[in-house]
């Protein structure tokens, strides 16, 4: 099992800009997938972005397409989600989740595929 560690959310302004960052430790695997979902009040978790850890992949809702950047530290066991031209809307509990094989193009959307989950950070974008 992976135990993942999200950090770097807090309060920022419309148009602004956020770094999020989810430590990976424990039984981490060469190739995995590594996603971003997020969850509003009385909303669904939705999903965000996803990359496969070799770097060959990547995938962003369209929500957030052009917006957002997903990336990883192989060295540091570590993913970002550089968050850009932040919008209201983004408000949300962002949560890392991790899956030990490469998830396919229907799956890597899906929280269902994922089986190791962070404890979630508050992004709130207000002005």
């Amino acid at each position: 099992q992976v135990q993942l560690v999200e950090s770097g959310g807090g309060l920022v302004q419309p148009g602004g800009s956020l770094r999020l960052s989810c430590a990976a430790s424990g039984q981490t695997f060469t190739s995995r997938t590594m996603g971003w979902f997020r969850q509003a009040p009385g909303k669904e978790r939705e999903f965000v972005a996803a990359m496969w850890s070799t770097g060959s992949s990547t995938y962003y809702a369209d929500s957030v397409k052009g917006r957002f950047t997903i990336s990883s530290d192989t060295a540091k066991n570590t993913v970002y989600l550089q968050m850009d031209s932040l919008k209201p809307e983004d408000t949300a509990v962002y949560y890392c989740a991790a899956r030990s094989l490469l998830l396919g193009s229907w799956s890597i959307t899906r929280h269902s595929q994922y089986n190791s989950w962070g404890q979630g950070t508050q992004v709130t974008v207000s002005s």
